[in-house]
């Protein structure tokens, strides 16, 4: 697949470590990730093209699996928020409400 192309790029389950670290760059885009430590499964992953100027927004919840980035708008413009998520099947409602608030505090 040729990513050059693409401004943006979201990615679930992606299931990288560091181990994934040599193949999960691109020059021409910046890689924000969010791996499922210690667990099996999950990850996600968001590619900006390099000149976007994107800035990663922290997730302090460990139970939520999702990864945000903002970039910045042009003189007096809104930025643009982006987010990726990725749900098993298997969460509780107490995960998918950590999930709505989080949602509510980027927006």
């Amino acid at each position: 697949m040729q990513l050059e192309i693409y401004d943006i790029v979201a990615i679930t389950e992606t299931w990288w470590d560091d181990s994934h670290n040599w193949n999960a760059a691109m020059d021409s885009h910046k890689l924000f990730r969010r791996d499922m430590q210690g667990r099996r499964g999950g990850g996600v992953a968001l590619y900006f093209r390099e000149s976007f100027g994107c800035l990663k927004l922290d997730n302090d919840n460990e139970r939520v699996n999702c990864l945000w980035g903002r970039f910045r708008g042009k003189a007096n413009k809104a930025g643009i928020m982006v987010g990726v998520s990725c749900r098993p099947p298997s969460q509780d409602e107490e995960t998918d409400e950590m999930f709505y608030k989080q949602l509510g505090e980027i927006s």
